[in-house]
């Protein structure tokens, strides 16, 4: 209820400041983190030995099914409230390999939208991968590649391998979209001890992004994905440049509108009893600024439904998950979905 008001209010912004009588399209792009959508086949390349039948978890079919089926639930449900497509571009992190993406997209829920997936493995000691699911009838793929995130300790020199940034561009409708899809790496050993490895993380987006910028100052490009940081650190306000309102822009900056929500109190995982606000979505000035025409961004959703939160035990309150420790718990992600709002005037 709390959350379709929110989304009324957001659709009276707009007619309010484009025009009263100017009609408009509404699309909407995500990004989930499904947390360990593993398969139960055993993999050389990657580290899935608990994802297994044998395994510590015991991960066999019916719990795959399960959470490909919770997983698609989810992501048919998203944006649904204001267009029956539900999100146009999916952007996806902690899947094992194409094949779980294939089987996601194939679910009933999911099937008629007819997701294409760009993909690619990355050299993650785990062997988890990012990914984008685009509709065609949104999105024409122009083009894609995985853009390598080097992570050398400044103390010993060693290589630490982690997830590619997966750069893809298109026609989203008319307007030339430039979207990345990220999962910097965590805070494992301490958010000081690795600030480092997401600042590097953030700088691989930077240096795209002023790739493009320079080329097109109104260039639309999207950030998306589990950054493992919240807007206010510095990874994302003094590297990546992610301004935490329009107002503050500074030329070449980008837009972050999941500030003012987590300013607000709002979060997309729990830890330790306080929410963090990791799952992001960051845009650049040619999707906020009218002028440049085309798609604009409208609002920023993270989304919540009661189900989706365990509702009872020492985790009450929190994403109800897949598994906590050992026990399978038949849940969804350890991680909200968030997903922004696009609106343009409607094409005669």
């Amino acid at each position: 209820m709390k959350k379709t008001l929110l989304l009324s209010i957001a659709l009276a912004f707009v007619e309010l400041s484009f025009s009263q009588k100017a009609e408009y399209d509404v699309a909407a792009i995500g990004f989930y983190n499904l947390e360990n959508l593993f398969d139960t086949i055993p993999s050389s390349n990657t580290n899935d030995a608990d994802f297994l039948p044998q395994g510590r978890l015991a991960w066999n079919s019916e719990k795959y099914w399960s959470k490909q089926a919770n997983m698609a639930k989810v992501i048919s449900l998203l944006a649904t409230e204001v267009t029956p497509d539900g999100v146009a571009l999916l952007g996806v992190a902690e899947v094992e390999n194409r094949a779980v993406l294939e089987d996601l997209v194939a679910q009933p829920v999911l099937k008629n939208r007819n997701y294409q997936i760009v993909h690619y493995d990355s050299p993650d000691e785990r062997g988890i991968d990012v990914a984008l699911l685009y509709q065609p009838k949104y999105f024409r793929l122009l083009g894609s590649r995985a853009v390598p995130v080097e992570l050398r300790d400044p103390k010993t020199g060693r290589l630490d391998p982690t997830r590619d940034v997966l750069y893809v561009t298109g026609i989203f409708q008319g307007d030339t979209l430039h979207v990345m899809v990220c999962h910097w790496p965590s805070r494992r050993g301490g958010e000081t001890g690795s600030a480092w490895m997401r600042a590097a993380a953030a700088q691989v987006c930077r240096n795209i992004a002023d790739s493009l910028l320079r080329q097109n100052e109104l260039a639309k490009i999207i950030v998306m994905g589990d950054l493992n940081d919240d807007p206010n650190n510095a990874s994302l306000t003094k590297v990546l440049r992610a301004a935490k309102s329009t107002e503050s822009m500074k030329p070449g900056d980008l837009y972050n509108p999941m500030y003012a929500l987590y300013q607000s109190g709002n979060g997309t995982l729990a830890y330790r009893d306080s929410w963090n606000l990791f799952d992001q979505i960051i845009v650049s000035k040619g999707l906020v600024w009218k002028q440049a025409g085309g798609w604009q961004l409208l609002r920023a959703v993270v989304f919540r439904e009661p189900w989706m939160f365990q509702e009872e035990g020492a985790f009450r309150g929190y994403p109800l998950r897949t598994f906590v420790g050992d026990i399978f718990l038949n849940g969804y992600s350890d991680h909200l979905p968030v997903y922004v709002l696009m609106v343009r005037k409607r094409q005669r």
